[in-house]
């Protein structure tokens, strides 16, 4: 909700604190995304800090099956963030996790129940939380270019993430957007299912970046790591002359650095079924 309290009164107020889940891709693969998000969860008026204790959320083991393992890990999160006001993620993914499941696997646990509850009430994917909860109206950036967007399964499904990246990237200085036919439909990542199924997830990717080029997109757009390595990665390998990157980068006007697979990053090991 958006706070209606005159400024002297929100002048007086402390700063909301958010702890940021970098995610793991983030980490591994895509660093800036997490400077970015900060970036722009500073702009908004929130006093930020990075957990050094977070590990991965959880949800690899979880989709697998493995909810032990997944307890394991997703424990870890309960110390790391205790004290924020919220807790905020550039994945809908990695948000959905924490906030939908991560109560789920402790529901029967007397201790961490109520802990785990508490943790996913104050979740929030990162264009949700800076329209939704902040009430950002737009971003104040600049990016020359024609983007299209794709919707990750989780954000919009488990989290209703759809109007507000869109609501943000109106604020952004020079950018045309071109909305994607099949933005609602799966790119065949979805976690494991790209490695357990991958003659399945090969063909999805493959109709997802054709219907990216139909747009006449030069830049593609996304609000989960995961989704843009797998859509980057089989563009490449077609050749396709689209960049790609995580939305939290062009709304914090980081959109002139290197796209994903750019500058040397190599995506031609990101699975997606079969080469070419």
């Amino acid at each position: 909700m958006v706070d209606t309290q005159t400024p002297e009164k929100l002048a007086d107020k402390p700063p909301v604190t958010v702890g940021l889940f970098v995610t793991c891709l983030v980490d591994l693969f895509r660093p800036r995304v997490g400077f970015a998000a900060v970036e722009l969860l500073e702009r908004a008026g929130c006093q930020v800090a990075v957990p050094k204790a977070q590990t991965c959320c959880g949800q690899p083991a979880y989709n697998s099956g493995d909810n032990g393992h997944a307890r394991a890990v997703a424990a870890t999160l309960l110390d790391a963030f205790d004290g924020f006001d919220y807790v905020v993620a550039p994945s809908g993914s990695c948000a959905g996790m924490i906030r939908d499941h991560i109560p789920e696997l402790f529901a029967d646990d007397p201790v961490l129940a109520d802990r785990a509850v508490a943790l996913g009430r104050k979740t929030h994917e990162l264009t949700s939380f800076l329209v939704d909860v902040m009430g950002m109206p737009t971003a104040i950036a600049s990016y020359q270019g024609t983007v299209t967007y794709h919707d990750s399964c989780s954000g919009l499904r488990e989290l209703g993430v759809k109007d507000q990246p869109r609501r943000l990237l109106k604020g952004v200085d020079g950018l045309t957007l071109t909305e994607l036919p099949s933005a609602e439909i799966c790119c065949g990542f979805g976690g494991t299912f790209c490695v357990k199924y991958p003659d399945i997830s090969n063909k999805m990717v493959s109709e997802k970046t054709a219907a990216i080029a139909d747009t006449g997109a030069d830049t593609l757009l996304a609000g989960d790591l995961g989704c843009l390595l797998n859509m980057a990665g089989k563009m490449s390998r077609e050749s396709r002359p689209i960049r790609a990157f995580h939305v939290a980068e062009i709304l914090a006007g980081m959109g002139d650095g290197p796209a994903i697979g750019e500058a040397g990053e190599d995506l031609s090991a990101f699975p997606d079924g079969q080469e070419g």
